[in-house]
């Protein structure tokens, strides 16, 4: 495929929140110095480290030294090639914003912190708030839990910053769901399920599609998305704010919660699991007489985000799947508007 030279004037500056020139973004190349050590505190000590992507690094010294770092709280795109599409995006535009996550990673100093804990990957689980927040505001990552709790509010208001303004991956259209890793059955046969990965843009929470799907290299799997009417579901969610009753019953969650939990019953008729305790029924019942008086709306399904899959064993080295060179392929039914004759 011919290199998308609609790599737009305007999606560069979004994608590069004005601090990178249109050159860049048209090589994405590493940067000079793509392995030197990056300086970070970890738990108050200065520490070097080396980014692997966006989302990851690995330290040098210290009582860590030697771990490979999962950054926890949010995620930033894959870096291994044009792997993602949603809206109008080509995937190597989508490409080059996780290759400034990357960077960015790497020209700042940021203050993490970790209690040990790693993950199922032996990888060790550290938070850097500051890094966090600057990579959600520039639109280079989005807010991520791996469960289905929200995401820390200053996370969310970074993110939804980025959203008005349309910077980075939400320059060019927000699904409901980015969908983040892909499981094939191939994988492991004995498993009863497989599952994909998907983060709500909402609140940061996590869903898995579950399947038994045999997913061949370098295939397109999107994620059809049922989506309700965003104009209803946020007016019965500031309804519920004012409403004398439910009103207090809310006071304490933020106003994307009350987002989210009008959306996702309007979606699938239930509320997330952390609604517990004396809340619960009293807004099921509220958001159950407004499903019955018609207020949320008619809900509708559409084609969200996309992900390429590529085993692991092969997303590096010389042997990495063809689809990963150059400037990728596109998801079948996606119209190239990128290459005709006047690009």
């Amino acid at each position: 495929m011919n290199a998308p030279t609609s790599l737009r004037r305007s999606t560069a500056l979004a994608l590069a929140g004005g601090a990178f020139v249109v050159g860049i973004l048209m090589t994405p190349v590493e940067p000079a110095g793509a392995n030197a050590w990056s300086r970070v505190f970890i738990n108050g000590v200065v520490t070097p480290v080396s980014f692997n992507d966006g989302d990851s690094f690995r330290i040098f010294s210290g009582e860590y030294s030697g771990s490979q770092c999962r950054l926890a709280g949010f995620n930033s795109l894959e870096s291994f090639g044009p792997a993602h599409q949603w809206g109008t995006w080509h995937p190597y535009e989508l490409y080059i914003n996780a290759k400034l996550a990357t960077i960015n990673g790497r020209r700042g100093t940021w203050h993490c912190f970790t209690d040990g804990t790693r993950d199922g990957y032996g990888r060790l689980l550290v938070e850097c708030p500051d890094l966090i927040v600057d990579d959600l505001r520039r639109g280079y990552a989005h807010a991520y839990q791996p469960d289905d709790t929200p995401s820390r509010p200053e996370y969310l208001r970074a993110q939804q910053e980025a959203m008005r303004e349309h910077r980075g991956m939400w320059a060019h259209g927000i699904p409901l769901f980015v969908m983040t890793s892909l499981h094939s059955l191939s994988e492991d046969p004995s498993r009863e399920w497989h599952y994909d990965r998907l983060i709500s843009t909402i609140d940061g929470h996590s869903e898995s599609r579950q399947h038994r799907n045999n997913y061949s290299e370098c295939q397109w799997v999107c994620n059809d998305e049922i989506v309700s009417d965003p104009l209803a579901t946020r007016a019965v969610a500031r309804e519920m704010r004012t409403d004398p009753e439910i009103g207090t019953v809310v006071s304490s969650w933020s106003n994307l919660q009350l987002i989210e939990f009008v959306t996702r019953f309007a979606r699938t008729g239930t509320l997330p699991g952390y609604l517990t305790g004396e809340s619960h029924d009293p807004v099921l019942r509220y958001l159950e007489a407004a499903r019955a008086a018609g207020n949320l709306g008619d809900n509708t399904t559409q084609r969200g985000s996309c992900a390429l899959y590529v085993d692991f064993t092969r997303r590096y080295g010389d042997d990495r799947a063809i689809c990963l060179g150059g400037h990728g392929t596109l998801p079948p039914g996606v119209p190239d508007v990128w290459h005709g004759e006047h690009h």
